[in-house]
């Protein structure tokens, strides 16, 4: 007989409530949040009502009692590929510690991180040696995944480092549970293409049929969301309302936002946000206590580099070879996915990503190139009328 496990959810680093909603999906109870973004606080009061809200973690001295997890999609700013790369130490992304600070004066038996996996490889992994000391000077044994959004059905690559770390019971077979082939298309014929028109120097982000990672944009609310090559030739970027379920959230989940901020800051709550249908995946794996995984202990001693997948046991570190996609739902093309009539990308911004991609040595498909051309053509002569 199956027996299954509610946990009662400590949201730190809350965001719009990502992890928080997917958990609250496999049947799981969140018992107070903590966020400091003025827009994020409004959509979190008005998506979890009656939910107590903390505004600064560093005055959060008490756990509701009975705390099971806690959950912490930490600030990634100083550890993002796309942001300053300070690290562990920098002002943001420091702010784990503060998860740490609770975990020593609290009884809580599991933790859930989560971050990008950019983590992984700067400073040499400097940022997950820290967390892993942290977790195990606390008496933690713990486990990590990169996850692809994309295995869950959403049109959107998305890669993140999730972390799960337990006193009660062993991580791993929970985490590692499912093992699939990764479904990206190359064939690009008659598909909708997505690419990051603010690169063109260093990669295109390009993805056949979907869209690559959505960014939180710049902190003063500019958005910067990734184009679409659309099989009729036309250039363009999502709607925000789309952008919102790319990330498994209904259609105007932030539009609270808009009572204390511009619109635009929407866009940034969206591209940080965790994605829902991943957290939904691991509060299951928790809720099932006796269905674990089925996965190779005996990997290897972690070397090097740290990996896609590792897990500790008596004090040393193992790799793990498993695959990105946990599972391989229906995936749907961003075509089809698309709900709203979605934005030309304007002509500045057509024409700065066209000049670098022609400058550099990235390879694309020379019908894009060709489209990226008449697209500027198009949107020369609409601006001379």
């Amino acid at each position: 007989m199956s027996s299954k496990r509610t946990f009662r959810v400590a949201g730190l680093f809350a965001g719009i409530g990502g992890i928080e909603l997917g958990l609250s999906k496999a049947g799981h109870e969140t018992t107070v949040l903590c966020e400091n973004d003025p827009s994020a606080m409004a959509v979190l009061k008005a998506r979890f009502p009656g939910i107590p809200l903390v505004q600064d973690i560093r005055e959060l001295d008490k756990l509701p009692k009975g705390t099971d997890l806690l959950a912490a999609g930490f600030p990634c700013q100083d550890l993002s590929q796309a942001g300053a790369t300070r690290g562990i130490e920098g002002g943001r992304s420091g702010l784990v510690t503060e998860v740490f600070r609770l975990l020593e004066t609290h009884d809580v038996p599991w933790v859930l991180l989560e971050n990008v996996p950019f983590m992984l490889r700067l400073g040499r992994g400097a940022a997950m040696n820290y967390i892993v000391e942290q977790l195990e000077r606390l008496g933690y044994r713990w486990a990590y995944r990169v996850v692809d959004a994309h295995a869950f059905g959403l049109p959107q690559r998305r890669e993140r480092v999730y972390l799960l770390a337990s006193r009660a019971a062993d991580p791993a077979p929970l985490l590692f549970k499912g093992d699939r082939s990764a479904t990206d298309g190359v064939d690009y014929s008659g598909r909708a293409c997505g690419f990051y028109w603010t690169e063109g120097t260093r990669g295109l982000g390009w993805a056949v049929g979907a869209v690559p990672t959505l960014k939180g944009g710049s902190t003063i609310g500019i958005p910067s969301p990734p184009a679409i090559w659309l099989p009729d030739g036309r250039i363009v970027t999502p709607d925000l309302r789309d952008a919102e379920r790319l990330q498994g959230f209904r259609a105007d989940w932030t539009r609270p936002a808009e009572e204390v901020g511009r619109k635009s800051f929407r866009w940034k709550l969206v591209g940080n946000a965790v994605s829902v249908p991943v957290a939904k995946w691991i509060g299951e794996r928790l809720s099932n206590a006796d269905s674990p995984g089925q996965w190779d202990e005996h990997d290897g001693a972690k070397s090097g580099a740290w990996p896609v997948a590792a897990y500790s046991k008596e004090g040393r570190t193992y790799r793990v070879n498993v695959s990105k996609w946990p599972v391989n739902r229906k995936q749907q093309d961003i075509l089809d996915f698309l709900r709203y009539e979605p934005k030309e990308l304007s002509l500045r911004a057509t024409t700065g990503f066209e000049k670098r991609l022609s400058s550099s040595t990235l390879r694309a498909p020379q019908e894009f190139r060709v489209a990226l051309k008449h697209h500027i053509k198009r949107m020369t002569l609409r601006a001379s009328h």
